[in-house]
């Protein structure tokens, strides 16, 4: 019976130190430095090819926002890919034939090259493609199964 009474006693206490420590802390609900900001766009994935005559981007018309493009080099020889546009210059590489790169970026309204280098002198250039990225995207606030 000694046990019980400590038991409750051990409980009543813990209950009323708890509800303290409730009222104590202040909630998050109205926090004034909270600050609700919009998720960004979910990123669009781009595919695009190093030819030997071309490079490719499918698909070559999105809205502003996060990419991501993979390319594939299709050509014998190892080749830098570059992404210029607006205030942007990316490069990755050397990809070596068959084998793939990615560029990931936020890009913003405007015209974009994408285009393959070389190391070797080459008997004619690889044409580029352009990537024209249209007003911003709708931002992932309200889709859900996102990381």
């Amino acid at each position: 019976m000694r046990a019980t009474r400590k038991t409750r006693r051990f409980r009543g206490g813990a209950a009323v130190l708890a509800a303290g420590v409730v009222v104590i802390l202040p909630s998050g609900c109205g926090d004034k430095d909270f600050k609700n900001k919009p998720r960004p766009s979910v990123p669009i994935e781009l595919t695009g090819v190093i030819q030997e005559k071309k490079v490719t981007v499918s698909p070559n018309k999105v809205g502003a926002g996060p990419i991501l493009i993979t390319v594939s080099n299709q050509t014998k020889d190892a080749h830098t890919l570059t992404l210029e546009g607006e205030r942007v210059r990316e490069r990755v590489g050397p990809i070596n034939p068959l084998d793939t790169a990615t560029i990931q970026r936020t890009l913003r309204p405007g015209s974009y090259e994408v285009r393959a280098g070389s190391s070797v002198a080459v008997a004619h250039e690889i044409k580029a493609a352009t990537l024209t990225i249209g007003k911003a995207r709708r931002n992932s606030s309200d889709r859900l199964l996102l990381p």
